[in-house]
């Protein structure tokens, strides 16, 4: 099993950074990835957020492309949904040029309303729009419909779509299923086979939202709480514009358990390497889970405490899953 970190890139008004710093520091981090032997980094897409999270994923990995030589570069994900089929097609050859070929293009539906009104798109068709979209972008692919073209004759697409629904939908299109959550596979398997596709095709990668540490104890007290930041953000963020009030705020003690296929933001997986790993590969047991990618950084974490993060992915937990 392979393993990536991931990027975000909010600058939480609680602790205000130099954006340039801020980008410049997420790029060192993505060389130093690289140089301790990481296999990927990912990025993903919100817009309208009040701490800057990344609304740009593709142009940000231009610049990971830049400093790097070996390392896969993901998305996870863009919204399809907001851009046309073309753009992202473009956007996406873009990176996997200047990158020699390393972009896994990862694309999903999106969920909250004030993007799809600051774009003018109807949420209510997201998921087909979704579909349409990654028919369309392995169209242009393949028809060589786009100039200039990507570097990989087979760009990989994944979907980032969520529960056995989503599933089906990845499987029925023939795509990679973005997802690390093992229960997934029955049902990504299924629709492989009811869509005409070799089950044996079938590939899965997605993010566990976690920390790895060697000393649980010692780091709880300050990966809490910017853990607290980040899921109260996400949850906050999530009811804008539904009319619902706003939930209350997170108990890092109370989300703090060991189980991967938690639904999203109930659960973060903590602990030592040793631990992070029996539990990653407990859940992913007999599935075609190929890579887990994990937040490098917490909203607003220290940079000290990002780097040692970092250090301790690569180092630590991904020889303990690389047989996997």
């Amino acid at each position: 099993m392979k393993v990536g970190i991931y990027f975000d890139l909010r600058n939480p008004p609680e602790w205000p950074q130099d954006p340039t710093r801020l980008y410049g520091f997420a790029l060192e981090m993505c060389e130093e990835a690289e140089r301790l032997g990481c296999d990927s980094v990912w990025t993903t897409e919100h817009h309208l957020f009040d701490d800057g999270y990344m609304t740009q994923p593709l142009g940000f990995l231009n610049a990971v492309a830049a400093r790097t030589r070996a390392v896969r570069l993901g998305t996870a994900i863009v919204i399809a949904p907001l851009h046309h089929p073309v753009e992202i097609a473009e956007q996406a050859a873009m990176v996997d040029i200047l990158s020699g070929g390393r972009l896994d293009l990862g694309l999903g539906a999106g969920y909250r309303i004030p993007e799809f009104e600051l774009f003018g798109k109807d949420l209510n068709t997201r998921y087909g729009s979704t579909d349409a979209a990654a028919r369309e972008v392995r169209r242009l692919f393949a028809e060589g419909g786009l100039t200039p073209r990507p570097v990989q004759a087979d760009l990989p697409i994944w979907m980032g779509y969520a529960g056995p629904q989503g599933a089906r939908r990845a499987g029925l299109l023939g795509a990679g299923l973005l997802t690390a959550n093992g229960e997934m596979w029955p049902h990504y398997r299924d629709a492989l086979i009811e869509g005409g596709h070799d089950p044996a095709t079938g590939r899965m990668a997605g993010g566990v939202q976690g920390f790895v540490t060697e000393d649980p104890e010692r780091d709880w007290a300050l990966v809490s709480k910017h853990l607290a930041y980040q899921l109260d953000s996400y949850r906050r963020h999530m009811v804008e514009g539904t009319g619902r009030p706003t939930p209350r705020p997170v108990d890092p003690d109370k989300v703090r358990k060991v189980d991967p296929n938690s639904p999203p933001l109930s659960s973060f997986l903590y602990g030592t390497p040793e631990e992070f790993a029996a539990t990653v590969i407990a859940s992913t047991a007999g599935t075609p889970v190929e890579t887990v990618f994990i937040w490098a950084c917490l909203g607003g974490a220290p940079e000290e405490l990002t780097a040692q993060h970092v250090h301790t992915i690569c180092t630590r937990l991904r020889p303990l899953l690389a047989d996997a």
